[in-house]
């Protein structure tokens, strides 16, 4: 029965229009950022700095290297918002349309219903990221040839590695970043539990995560970096570092995994004591 709920779930899910926006925002801005990257100053710039540091450019710039470029800003802009968008549909959205307590009637509990709900969002989250890794790299592969990857990204990751432990790294980045996803998608979904429309829940899901980044840049706080959700978001990166920091990025992963558990847990606890029928 739980797996028939959950394909029922994920047809509903996949059968809404916007869930397929941020799918669909995810291939413009590739294509955008593709193009600018070959046809303007960006390439020649990338280069110069891997000349400036003794590195042969034309090993490096490669569509491994090219799709973690296009990868950073989406992943910093784009999906928080698609993943929050969809966290706080996932109950709200039933309430505002006014099928949930023909949905409470069917003999299983709230707990049921709602831990249904956020795994099929933690699918779609997963999903988010596999499409934005193979397209990065897919759209990558047709302008750049297959050779070592640079990454460079100030104080996270300085690294050159050979096609096959980029892509093997590359692969295992988006195992994390899924983690991500999923996080951002609970937060959302532990709102959307409460008495609010959905589009409040992924504003104030979103506004969570933007008061993080904004403390997180103030000199003052760099002494509580570990409490803040952003820092932890970024472990990703440190799967390109060599030696590969292992350590901290299973401290972060634990922590991501307790949060998307604590939201849940906090979103049911509301959800059992609403009164749906007012």
């Amino acid at each position: 029965m739980f797996r028939l709920h959950l394909r029922n779930e994920l047809w509903k899910l996949f059968g809404k229009k916007r869930t397929y926006i941020g799918f669909g925002a995810f291939l413009a801005a590739q294509t955008l950022m593709l193009l600018a990257f070959k046809f303007t100053r960006w390439q020649s710039d990338f280069e110069r700095m891997l000349s400036g540091n003794g590195y042969l450019a034309s090993e490096f710039i490669s569509a491994l290297t090219v799709s973690v470029v296009m990868l950073i800003p989406q992943i910093l802009l784009l999906m928080p918002l698609y993943a929050s968008l969809v966290g706080g549909d996932l109950v709200a959205k039933e309430y505002e349309d006014g099928t949930l307590r023909m949905i409470l009637s069917r003999p299983i509990s709230r707990v049921r219903l709602l831990f249904v709900k956020w795994i099929a969002g933690i699918i779609f989250a997963a999903a988010l990221v596999i499409v934005l890794g193979v397209t990065a790299l897919g759209f990558a592969s047709l302008l750049f040839p297959w050779k070592g990857m640079f990454v460079f990204v100030p104080g996270q990751a300085f690294s050159v590695l050979s096609a096959g432990d980029g892509f093997a790294r590359f692969v295992l980045a988006h195992v994390f970043l899924a983690v991500n996803a999923s996080t951002i998608l609970s937060i959302a979904f532990m709102f959307s539990c409460f008495n609010m429309k959905p589009a409040a829940a992924t504003i104030v899901a979103l506004s969570y995560l933007f008061v993080n980044i904004v403390m997180e840049a103030i000199p003052f706080f760099d002494r509580f970096d570990n409490w803040f959700i952003t820092h932890h978001f970024r472990c990703w990166l440190l799967v390109f570092q060599n030696p590969v920091p292992w350590a901290r990025i299973l401290q972060s992963e634990v922590i991501l995994v307790a949060i998307c558990a604590t939201a849940f847990v906090i979103g049911s606890t509301s959800f059992q004591v609403r009164d749906i029928k007012s």
